[in-house]
């Protein structure tokens, strides 16, 4: 191996991935199948490292194999207008606001639900919620 070249190991190691993540990167394309060593060793270039925390970064913030696909995309034309990146970015902002949303009401029902104060299951409140069948049931009032 050459000094401009890593294995697949320290690969993942200066990306901060696991090898399994770097193959799966490969398999989907997100990164290209490398040249192989007469062994069969993999051969990376040093400049996938890079990419590698690109990508990794991208899943950090959620987006998904294609969304990072389209950046990657638009990362390696420099001067083109940002327009597309831009609507991504606010399509998945939209997109993690709903999500915040939706936990922010299961956490409110979670929390009319965490504290039974019974002594017994046939007090409890989370029990008697989860066994109700009607869309529009609510717990006892008595019991909140």
């Amino acid at each position: 191996m050459s000094e401009s070249t890593l294995t697949i190991g320290q690969l993942g190691s200066a990306a901060g991935v696991n090898v399994e993540t770097v193959r799966y990167y490969e398999k989907v394309g997100l990164i290209q199948p490398p040249p192989r060593s007469a062994s069969g060793y993999r051969h990376y270039p040093v400049g996938v490292v890079h990419r590698l925390h690109f990508i990794r970064r991208g899943r950090e913030l959620g987006f998904t194999i294609e969304e990072i696909r389209a950046l990657l995309t638009l990362a390696h034309h420099p001067d083109e207008p940002c327009a597309q990146a831009d609507q991504l970015a606010r399509q998945h902002l939209a997109e993690v606001e709903a999500k915040i949303a939706d936990l922010t009401k299961m956490r409110d029902e979670l929390a009319k639900l965490a504290y039974c104060d019974g002594h017994a299951v046939h007090d409890c409140r989370l029990l008697d919620a989860l066994s109700c069948h009607d869309d529009h049931c609510s717990v006892d009032p008595s019991k909140r």
